[in-house]
C-alpha cells in the first residue's frame, strides 16, 4: 500500500497555524495529504490577553482554553494530527529536549514539505526562534548518525508563512497558493480562535490581498484565472525541476 503524502507545520503558538497557513493545510488535506501540526506552545502568556483579563484566570485554564480552540480549528481544517509540545512561551524553551522531541516527530511524519515562521520577527522572537529551531531539527533529522536505525529525513522544502507585519520582517513571498476552494474552512478555523478575535478581519483581509497578488502573477496583469483568497510563502531551499 502506498503511503499518503505528508506535511508538517511547526507553529510557535497554538493559533499561528490558523492565521498563516490554514488554507494550505485544508487544501492539502483535501488533496489527500496527511498534515501534522506541531504547536510548540499554547501562547498562554503572550497571546492570550483576552483570557487574562477575566477575573480569577489561571495559567492552566488559559492553556486549556487555547488547546480547545486550536483543536477545534484543526478539526475545521480537516487536520490529520495536531500535537501540543507545551514548551512555554515568551520565551519558548527550545533546548536539547525540545529538539529531540521535534526530530522524532519529523522522522515519524517524513514530510514532503514543512512550514514555519519568517526568519526575522523583532516583535515576537518566539516566531523567528521557531524557524531556526525548525531548520536545526530538519538538519538533525537528515543525519544518519542521529539515532541510527531510524529512517532519516530526505530534503523537504521549508516554506516560511507570512508574518503579522510583513514589511518589517524581511519576508519576500515567492509562492502564492490559491485557497479559494477551502476558504470557508479557513474562516471557520479562524472563528474558533475566540481568544484573538481582533485578528479575524485582519487575516481575512490578508487572504483577499494575496488573492489579488495571485491574479496579478497568474498570466499577466490580472489576466490569469480568478482567485479570491490566497496565501503567500517564501521557500528556503532551491527547487529541483525538469522544466520551467
Amino acid at each position: 500500500m502506498t503511503r499518503n503524502k505528508t506535511a508538517l507545520v511547526i507553529s510557535a503558538h497554538a493559533a499561528d497555524f490558523v492565521w498563516r497557513c490554514g488554507g494550505a493545510i485544508a487544501l492539502h488535506q483535501q488533496a489527500g495529504y496527511e498534515v501534522t501540526i506541531a504547536c510548540l506552545s499554547f501562547g498562554e502568556r503572550g497571546e492570550s490577553a483576552k483570557l487574562w483579563k477575566q477575573e480569577g484566570m489561571t495559567l492552566e485554564r488559559v492553556k486549556d482554553a487555547r488547546r480547545a480552540e486550536a483543536a477545534a480549528a484543526a478539526a475545521a481544517l480537516g487536520v490529520h494530527d495536531i500535537r501540543f509540545l507545551d514548551l512555554g512561551d515568551y520565551p519558548l524553551d527550545l533546548g536539547a529536549d525540545a529538539k529531540a522531541r521535534m526530530v522524532d516527530i519529523i522522522r515519524e511524519v517524513q514530510p514532503a514539505w514543512m512550514m514555519s515562521h519568517s526568519r526575522w520577527d523583532p516583535y515576537n522572537t518566539d516566531h523567528m526562534n521557531t524557524t531556526q529551531f525548525a531548520l536545526e531539527c530538519r538538519m538533525i533529522a537528515q543525519a544518519w548518525g542521529h539515532n541510527p536505525g531510524q529512517k532519516v529525513l530526505g530534503a523537504p522544502q521549508l516554506y516560511l508563512f507570512e508574518p503579522h507585519q510583513t514589511e518589517q520582517m524581511g519576508w519576500k513571498p515567492d509562492v502564492f497558493l490559491d485557497i479559494t476552494p477551502v476558504w470557508e474552512k479557513k474562516r471557520a478555523a479562524i472563528e474558533c480562535m475566540a481568544g484573538q478575535e481582533h485578528l479575524w478581519s485582519y487575516y481575512t483581509n490578508v487572504a483577499e490581498n494575496r488573492g489579488n497578488h495571485f491574479r496579478r502573477n497568474s498570466g499577466g496583469q490580472a489576466g490569469g484565472r480568478d482567485c479570491r483568497y490566497a496565501e503567500g510563502f517564501q521557500s528556503v531551499f532551491p527547487r529541483t525541476v525538469d522544466e520551467l
